[in-house]
């Protein structure tokens, strides 16, 4: 079974940085892409950025130019670089794969905390 584990959320002042981790546990053949949600207190979850398993990058508009993408295909692990955070920022963040096997499949993290402080 697929599980994947975050870490890196934490308070952090506007301006500020953090690097978000997640390893996904065992061997995951055919992905698709890898990839960040994020979900803030009575909104909707929303992409953040995703990468294919060829390495193509995917932005929301909000986080272009401050947040970095990044994967290492042989631990299947996948990172998140947020620098000049912004309160905006705040949300449970969440990795998620998308793999195809007999379908397209799809596996999330428990989420992190990410707290932006004005």
């Amino acid at each position: 079974q697929v599980q994947l584990v975050e870490s890196g959320g934490g308070l952090v002042q506007a301006g500020g940085s953090l690097r978000l981790s997640c390893a996904a546990s065992g061997s995951i053949p055919n992905i698709i892409d890898m990839g960040w949600y994020r979900q803030a207190p009575g909104k909707q979850r929303d992409m953040v950025a995703t990468i294919t398993s060829g390495g193509s990058t995917n932005y929301a508009d909000s986080v272009k130019g401050r947040f970095t993408i990044s994967q290492d295909n042989i631990k299947n692990t996948v990172y998140l670089q947020m620098d000049s955070l912004k309160p905006e920022d705040t949300a449970v963040y969440y990795c998620r794969i998308r793999r195809i096997l007999m379908g397209i499949q799809f596996y999330w993290g428990q989420g992190t905390q990410v707290t932006v402080s004005s």
